[in-house]
């Protein structure tokens, strides 16, 4: 998780938080995801729910299909702008953009293969650095 802090530094209206936290998706949804990126609120006085730009997760054996089925669906549905997953054991990334309402994947990149993501800014990821 500090590897993925370390490399990831949003602008100044974004922020980036690693779990433990929840974040409301829905009134019967609730999601704990390893690291998101939000909109910082404009009012420090009443934050009020926080709007999710991105959510990434770390897979592991216990929560890969999880997080590759029903919370990439939820995050999904919730219009999140940006879904990322990192396999630490291959090392990969798959990360998902929202167009048109559906996710639609716009990088797969594994070892040393670099991939500059635009959404939600601009940011250079390299699996094989994110597993060290």
């Amino acid at each position: 998780m500090s590897l993925i802090r370390a490399m990831i530094d949003p602008p100044a209206e974004l922020e980036l938080l690693a779990a433990p936290f929840d974040i409301p998706l829905a009134d019967d949804t609730v999601l704990q995801p390893d690291v998101v990126i939000i909109k910082r609120p404009e009012d420090a006085y009443d934050p009020g729910d926080p709007e999710l730009v991105q959510a990434i997760e770390v897979l592991s054996p216990s929560t890969r299909l999880i997080d590759l089925n029903l919370k990439k669906t939820r995050l999904e549905q919730a219009g999140t702008a940006s879904y990322w997953v990192v396999d630490p054991l291959e090392p990969m990334l798959i990360a998902w953009e929202l167009r048109d309402g559906g996710y639609l994947e716009v990088a797969r990149v594994v070892g040393e293969e670099e991939w500059t993501s635009t959404t939600p800014f601009g940011v250079t990821i390299c699996p094989a650095a994110l597993a060290r």
